[in-house]
């Protein structure tokens, strides 16, 4: 039943402490590796490309950019907390924004209304989604695949394949469209939501029983846990998540276009699958999450500035995956090794 295992291979006091100091960096360099691997490539992008890539334009534009991904992101990962996948971010997200635009331009709804009733949309997709994977059983990676490829084609039947475009509030747009301290809202958004989940995850009973479900759902249930409401409730609050993200996006790019959406899938889930390897390697978490998002903003602003092909997104996305597992892989190993 369980897609992703929660098992945190982050080294103890205990673990360390005996270490020489060369020991204790290398047992610490699958914690804090792509963390000082981003400090690395922004230095170095700094260094070979002085004039373009350490500016406060290039910054706006990196948050601009990712904001969106790092929200899929952090939504894709509340599932992942508690042993499941959730691929109906990527799909639910080209459905969301379309609805946004289309229930304001063909419906005449305000648009304040209009977010609500996305919302409250996305929400519903998660009660689906949590029931298809707690009451009938069936493997989160199937059932979130297929409730995906529902939203998508409900959007494809929805637009008819076309642009939907029309006279929409001006005050809709300040949604994404409205700068602090010089930068772009949205990556105020991603911080305000990233610390909430942190606080619930780390320091809350919610946060505890969903790493427990995640870690051994057999073992919680004996422990009393209602692990089908936790599981369910996850799924809800990525689902909403994910449809915040899809009014933002509608915001952002003031159309609805069924082809717009699917591209954001594999990095969203890259920047989650990444943030498992690091800061505590082996185990979901929120900011390794989001320095997931960020190597590969960095690295991809860095490579596309050197003048990189339309193909080198992808491929980054995807090498920079496969790098990060096979370098938690190893760790764990290393740890299953020392404790035998």
């Amino acid at each position: 039943m369980n897609s992703i295992q929660s098992d945190a291979l982050e080294p103890t006091r205990d673990e360390v402490a005996g270490l020489s100091v060369g020991q204790r960096m290398i047992r610490l360099a699958p914690v804090y590796g792509l963390v000082i691997l981003t400090v690395f490539l922004i230095i170095l992008f700094s260094i070979l490309l002085p004039n373009t890539f350490p500016t406060v334009l290039n910054l706006r534009a990196i948050v601009s950019d990712k904001a969106i991904i790092a929200m899929l992101s952090l939504a894709a990962m509340i599932p992942m907390v508690a042993g499941r996948i959730d691929l109906t971010v990527g799909y639910g997200i080209v459905l969301w924004h379309i609805l946004a635009i289309s229930l304001q331009v063909n419906f005449d709804v305000p648009w304040p209304i209009a977010v609500l009733i996305v919302i409250a949309l996305g929400a519903i997709t998660g009660v689906l989604n949590g029931i298809l994977v707690e009451v009938a059983k069936i493997d989160a990676f199937i059932a979130t695949l297929g409730t995906g490829t529902v939203l998508y084609a409900i959007a494809l039947w929805h637009s008819g394949g076309r642009q939907v475009v029309g006279e929409l509030d001006p005050s809709f747009f300040l949604l994404s469209g409205q700068w602090v301290l010089g930068l772009p809202i949205t990556g105020f958004y991603v911080l305000g939501i990233s610390l909430v989940m942190w606080v619930v995850l780390e320091f809350t009973p919610v946060g505890r029983y969903l790493y427990a479900i995640g870690a051994n759902q057999k073992a919680a249930e004996l422990n009393g846990i209602p692990t089908r409401k936790f599981v369910v409730g996850a799924f809800v609050a990525s689902g909403t998540l994910a449809a915040i993200a899809g009014v933002l996006l509608a915001s952002k790019l003031r159309i609805g276009q069924a082809s717009v959406g699917l591209e954001f899938l594999l990095p969203a889930l890259v920047g989650a699958f990444l943030g498992s390897t690091t800061i505590k390697p082996g185990r979901v978490n929120v900011w390794g999450t989001i320095i997931g998002v960020v190597i590969l903003a960095v690295g991809i602003s860095g490579i596309q500035q050197f003048g990189g092909s339309f193909w080198v997104e992808p491929l980054f996305n995807g090498s920079t995956l496969l790098i990060a597992i096979g370098i938690a892989g190893y760790a764990q190993r290393k740890k299953g090794a020392a404790r035998k």
